[in-house]
């Protein structure tokens, strides 16, 4: 059965992760959420996609670095979890950058066996990878990663963002190898994945991300850029595998779901500091001079995985097409936000008729 037709959590029996994983896999992810000033209808969107998962959807502007909707706020803010082969985009620009992959060049990974870089990030070749973060070595690693937005706040008005945090030494674990292919050592917020994406989508323009907490923020909203990456060069080569990784790789359930074009990385690994099964999906469509980001990011037993946060996202995508969000006009909020439709009755309301609690 497909996550978009899962029925509710029934019972708190439910929610007991299975194995050694402290984090469960279902839960109610969107208590405690605070609404005012979201896009009502990304929100409605992100909410139907994620379902019972526990995890948290992060969905801003690219042009802009408004966040539109974070649900499930209280994960997505806290210290950061480990973040799995979504490393990997920090570890392609740092090695296009210092010309250890060139364009459309192969890579040699071993004396019988090379690949692009387009297939490597389709189907997120974890040798090539590892290779790549042996030659770049430990500092080069680090400096891209920290100019990339890793190791401080993505947000600049959110006192409750923590910032994740970058290793100081090689991880005991694997070395320079394992954190360039699976961010061994790293700890990454889905604000700071958010906020890489939608560097990658615009260009090179690393924004502040806001999230505005009312009308009157919406209203006054202006964009702040943290820094201009030079990165524009390499975005095509980004997006071609990227864009692979959804079509015909590891997240190409997006493909069954939504017919525009999105591009993306999956992340599955075990943050064993967590006690958790990790699913990580970092995206960005392109649809009629719209460029939003979508995040997802899961936590629990076996049950979640990338492709599987893949699918989440595929359906953020496509609850926002079929609600004809795309069609309306880049930069601004849609109707649903402009009117002001809901309330935190209203979402509360909503949230029991979707997920009742039997308990």
């Amino acid at each position: 059965m497909s996550h978009s037709k899962r029925k509710p959590v029934s019972s708190l029996s439910a929610l007991n992760p299975s194995g050694p994983w402290k984090e469960p896999t279902f839960g109610f992810p969107t208590a405690g959420d605070q609404v005012d000033g979201e896009d009502l209808a990304v929100r409605r969107a992100a909410v139907e996609a994620l379902g019972a998962y526990n995890g948290t959807v992060v969905v801003s502007d690219a042009s802009n670095g408004r966040i539109l909707s974070i649900v499930n706020q209280k994960l997505a803010m806290k210290g950061g979890y480990q973040p799995c082969s979504t490393i990997k985009l920090v570890t392609a620009i740092a090695a296009m950058s210092e010309g250890i992959i060139s364009r459309d060049g192969d890579f040699r990974i071993s004396r019988t066996n090379k690949m692009d870089l387009s297939a490597a990030l389709a189907h997120s070749n974890n040798s090539y990878f590892a290779t790549l973060g042996q030659k770049l070595g430990f500092e080069r690693v680090s400096r891209y990663a920290h100019m990339l937005g890793l190791g401080e706040k993505a947000a600049w008005n959110l006192t409750a963002e923590e910032p994740g945090t970058l290793p100081s030494a090689p991880p005991k674990n694997g070395g320079v190898g394992m954190m360039t292919s699976f961010g061994e050592g790293i700890r990454l917020t889905p604000l700071q994945l958010a906020s890489l994406l939608g560097a990658i989508a615009n260009g090179g323009t690393l924004y502040e991300l806001q999230y505005p907490r009312n009308a009157v923020e919406n209203m006054q909203f202006q964009s702040r850029v943290k820094r201009h990456l030079e990165i524009g060069q390499f975005a095509n080569d980004l997006k071609q595998g990227m864009r692979g990784a959804t079509t015909y790789g590891t997240a190409r359930r997006v493909s069954g779901l939504t017919e525009d074009p999105v591009f993306g990385k999956t992340g599955t690994c075990t943050d064993y500091q967590q006690s958790a099964h990790m699913g990580w999906f970092g995206s960005f469509n392109e649809v009629r001079g719209r460029k939003l980001v979508v995040v997802v990011m899961l936590t629990g037993g076996k049950a979640v995985s990338g492709p599987v946060a893949s699918g989440v996202a595929g359906s953020v995508y496509k609850n926002l097409a079929d609600g004809n969000y795309l069609a309306s006009t880049p930069g601004l909020l849609s109707k649903y936000a402009e009117d002001n439709v809901a309330s935190d009755f209203n979402w509360s309301f909503h949230r029991q008729v979707l997920y009742p609690r039997t308990d």
